[in-house]
């Protein structure tokens, strides 16, 4: 069976000229973003990493990004938010994306390292809640409590 597959454009723009383009790989489900500039971190110090871009995303999505899975070994940093969240009306000429890092040692962050990836995910749709007094379910035994292994 043949699938077409809908590629989807989003505008981006870039705040310095001389920052590695960003890419998309195919098969890939996330997409790698850099530091725009040299960033040195002290251990215990907090700093907004610009990554040198934002985007107009499509109606209806959103962006998601974390850390790299090198980035804790690579340069000792810690996303403070944990999970960033950016939403399509966040397309400002002027709405540069930035990875808020907390560095647990001393580390330099050398522009166009790359520190975090992301994905657009479509946003969740419109819900409604309805209270009531049982869900009529099997109990999983508690809060993970799914075990180790």
């Amino acid at each position: 069976m043949f699938f077409l597959k809908r590629i989807m454009k989003i505008k981006i723009k870039y705040f310095k000229p001389d920052l590695q383009r960003i890419e998309y790989k195919e098969n890939s489900d996330w997409v790698d973003l850099r530091s725009s500039q040299t960033i040195e971190l002290k251990a215990g110090e907090f700093k907004l990493i610009p990554l040198g871009v934002a985007m107009q995303l499509p109606f209806g999505f959103e962006a998601n990004f974390t850390p790299r899975s090198s980035t804790f070994k690579n340069y000792g940093i810690l996303q403070t938010n944990h999970f960033s969240v950016i939403d399509e009306s966040y397309c400002g000429n002027n709405d540069q994306w930035y990875f808020p890092a907390y560095a647990t040692r001393n580390t330099i962050i050398h522009k166009n390292d790359r520190i975090c990836q992301f994905r657009i995910n479509k946003k969740q749709p419109k819900l409604s809640f309805e209270e009531v007094d049982s869900l009529d379910n099997d109990d999983r035994k508690g809060f993970g409590s799914t075990g180790i292994q």
